[in-house]
């Protein structure tokens, strides 16, 4: 009975053993988890809710919770409030409406610099466009183009090509109140520069200037270095803050009552001007003769936060000839008569607004009220102006 006793035991010892060492039977194939399935056994079907259910969440992560992603601040957006006069304190550019990261900036005269536009193998891309506060293009003689611009609140690596002044630069430097520097001028328009208010802020071809030396024809190869031109006018005495006679408005928002223009051309028969807006940068960028127009400082596009088309009067000076060709005057001078008031439009935000511009004193800046007499704003940034002939037949085509 002990012996029976003891082989009972044994055989119980043995086949314990023998479940510990075993290797586990994989299932049948059949039965074998796919690509679609879940080793797991599906959880019991609960009762439908209007709660969602959570995650579970790994017992490793449940002490210390992952913190959720941050999105980045949308930017904020434009403001409606219009800056007045009493807006610009001296950190604020009157001429564009932005804050100045250098306030002694706006201790300075603007400067009003020539700049030439045809031909434009020679004169294309120019230096310094995107840096101007405002640039006025305007017809010489001919149907040919030329640029005034106007700068100050920034200060360009270089400025140029310059070239001579006309008529019309009797009237900028005394709105913004600026120097004026140019290359040459025929006689009847040098005469009336020199007996301007403004004569003693005149650098003709002087301090500051320079001759690049590229091979191209020698008028096309003046520039000015900006920090030298205002040294010169450091060193006349004239170099004071500008003193306007009127003040612009500006906002950030576009203002009510516009229309939709995204493509506004400008053919002045001898070029053709073209302004696209683009809505990722709430710009106009500058087209000219079907090519990108650009800043030959950068190489990047010219481009601009309002574009201003306006027709003053342009009549003929018969008084002074700009060329003569066989003894013969071919063109004469052209007066454009940038003063009182007219109607025309500004181009913001992908708007149109007419509008109607003012200069009723010789010292005051170009202004602009809506159809109700109220100040128009301009959109805070820099301002072109095209300065369209009243003999030309519809130049200015606007597509929405």
């Amino acid at each position: 009975m002990k012996r029976l006793t003891f082989f009972l035991i044994l055989l119980i010892l043995l086949a314990a053993c023998g479940q510990e060492n075993a290797i586990p039977t994989p299932p049948p194939v059949s039965q074998q988890p796919t690509g679609a399935e879940t080793a797991v056994s599906a959880p019991a079907a609960v009762e439908p809710t209007d709660e969602p259910t959570p995650l579970p969440v790994p017992p490793t992560m449940a002490a210390e919770p992952a913190a959720a992603p941050t999105a980045p601040p949308a930017p904020p957006a434009p403001s409606a409030e219009i800056l007045f006069a009493d807006d610009f304190s001296g950190e604020r550019n009157p001429l564009t409406g932005e804050l100045v990261t250098d306030p002694a900036v706006l201790q300075r005269r603007p400067l009003v610099v020539k700049l030439s536009n045809a031909p434009a193998i020679y004169t294309r891309p120019q230096s310094g466009l995107n840096d101007a506060d405002w640039v006025f293009e305007h017809t010489t003689e001919g149907a040919i183009t030329r640029f005034s611009a106007i700068f100050y609140g920034k200060t360009p690596e270089k400025i140029g090509p310059v070239r001579s002044a006309r008529l019309i630069d009797l009237e900028l430097p005394a709105i913004f109140d600026a120097g004026l520097v140019f290359s040459g001028a025929s006689a009847g328009v040098r005469q009336r520069l020199y007996n301007s208010d403004f004569a003693d802020r005149i650098n003709e071809a002087g301090y500051g200037l320079y001759r690049t030396g590229e091979d191209k024809p020698l008028e096309h190869t003046l520039y000015g270095n900006p920090e030298q031109l205002w040294a010169y006018m450091d060193s006349i005495g004239q170099n004071t803050p500008p003193n306007f006679g009127t003040y612009l408005t500006f906002s950030e928002a576009a203002p009510a009552g516009g229309t939709p223009a995204s493509h506004v051309t400008v053919d002045y028969n001898w070029t053709l001007v073209e302004w696209v807006y683009d809505a990722e940068t709430g710009r106009y960028g500058r087209w000219a003769d079907g090519e990108v127009h650009a800043d030959g400082n950068t190489l990047e596009q010219v481009t601009a936060a309002n574009v201003v088309v306006i027709a003053p009067y342009h009549v003929e000076d018969p008084t002074i000839c700009e060329e003569i060709r066989d003894g013969e005057c071919v063109h004469l001078s052209v007066q454009i008569q940038l003063w009182d008031s007219g109607g025309g439009a500004i181009f913001r935000d992908g708007q149109r607004y007419d509008v109607t511009w003012h200069r009723e004193g010789r010292n005051d800046l170009l202004t602009f009220t809506d159809a109700n007499g109220d100040p128009f704003p301009l959109k805070i940034g820099n301002t072109w102006v095209q300065l369209v002939p009243t003999w030309l037949d519809n130049p200015v085509t606007v597509e929405p």
